[in-house]
């Protein structure tokens, strides 16, 4: 295989030479632990106050209320789990919703075995929350209110203002899982009202294994990691201090350019569907066009496998993916899918692409061409008859 071709940045993004030039001097001359007080120790504390600082900035937030975590499930699962343990005398409900990354879910299906009450809330076929349904299923014992900024998926952006605004009218805690909306979407928790958020640098040009969580100052929230006295004793562990560093650049670079880099995405995204619908009939896009990531295509294709053709434009060298990639090992169903109205079959016919820094037009239009060889041959290998009846 020749040629690569990466349209798969949900799932993991590459890392930048500037972040990794940032982040090299951490793994050699200034390698210190940032909990010893001699020169390289101090060191390596001023460079993650530092990158904690970029984080908050980027955010509108206080550097104090920043705490780096291995990624964003765990970011997730510090904020839900910590939280509702912490707050679980005033009450055991908490409000999130049926198309949440797996890490919320799970956890509050945990959370479930320990006595709290989850509301699950149903999504329109865009992926949109309703409100009035939001409103309706707050309780007085309500504590916790969680709604991802973007869906990995199909990237739809909920009304995160909107429901900051009632978490707040409701005197209720609310938390974003933003990891999918950091360099895609302008963020100031302080005008947006949420008073948690986690994120993951993998998501924006930075290294795998650390993320971070905000929550905001004076919330009250009991440890998931016991041990030393590191991040203001609330994770303990060693600092995996290049990491940060990394984060910090990145999360840095990639708030600084958003409308410039959704400008880019979004005519990748309109050219590449407008030329599948110009060649192809039964192509069905997955959730809404309006509150939706740029870069993000999430297509029902009648009549065809994904995994069928996810082989085959791997042969071609193209990079694409069915959904979320904690769930590839997956045999049912897109949960996201599900929630939006999709059939088990159209589901199961759905591929998502979504570009980034590493595509050109160059890319975006190689991808097409393949895409619409690979399923006419296989339609016309199937026999297929093409209709809008089934999607």
């Amino acid at each position: 295989m020749e040629r690569i071709v990466y349209a798969d940045h949900s799932a993991t993004t590459f890392v930048k030479d500037e972040v990794l030039r940032e982040m090299l001097p951490y793994f050699t001359r200034n390698f210190g632990n940032a909990s010893s007080g001699y020169s390289i120790g101090r060191n390596a504390r001023l460079a993650i106050d530092n990158a904690r600082c970029k984080v908050a900035t980027a955010i509108g937030a206080r550097s104090d209320e920043i705490y780096f975590t291995s990624g964003g499930s765990e970011a997730d699962n510090m904020i839900i789990s910590g939280i509702a343990r912490a707050n679980k005398n005033r009450g055991k409900h908490i409000i999130t919703t049926k198309i949440e990354h797996m890490a919320i879910i799970n956890t509050c299906k945990n959370l479930e075995k320990e006595g709290f009450d989850i509301t699950y809330l149903d999504v329109d076929e865009g992926g949109i929350i309703n409100l009035n349904q939001l409103i309706n299923s707050i309780r007085e014992d309500t504590i916790l209110i969680s709604v991802m900024f973007a869906n990995n998926e199909i990237g739809t952006i909920e009304p995160i203002e909107q429901i900051g605004k009632i978490a707040k009218e409701n005197n209720i805690l609310f938390h974003t899982d933003a990891v999918q909306a950091i360099g895609n979407v302008e963020i100031d928790v302080h005008k947006l009202n949420i008073d948690a958020l986690s994120l993951s640098a993998h998501k924006f040009y930075g290294p795998k294994g650390i993320g971070a969580a905000y929550i905001k100052r004076d919330i009250d929230f009991h440890n998931l990691i016991f041990g030393g006295h590191q991040e203001k004793s609330k994770r303990a562990g060693t600092e995996n201090v290049p990491a940060i560093v990394g984060l910090g650049k990145a999360i840095e670079i990639s708030t600084s350019n958003i409308q410039r880099y959704n400008e880019k995405l979004l005519n990748y995204r309109n050219y590449f569907i407008t030329k599948l619908q110009n060649n192809l009939d039964g192509i069905k896009v997955n959730g809404t066009m309006i509150n939706r990531l740029p870069g993000n295509v999430n297509i029902c294709i009648n009549g065809i496998d994904s995994q069928t053709m996810l082989a085959m434009l791997d042969m071609y060298g193209i990079c694409a993916s069915s959904g979320s990639a904690c769930n590839t090992s997956s045999l049912t169903p897109s949960h996201v899918l599900s929630a939006i109205g999709l059939t088990k079959e159209q589901a199961n016919g759905s591929i998502r692409f979504t570009f980034g820094d590493a595509n050109s037009f160059l890319d975006i239009d190689y991808i097409a061409n393949t895409l619409i060889m690979i399923i006419k041959k296989l339609r016309m290998k199937n026999r297929t008859k093409i209709t809008y009846m089934d999607i």
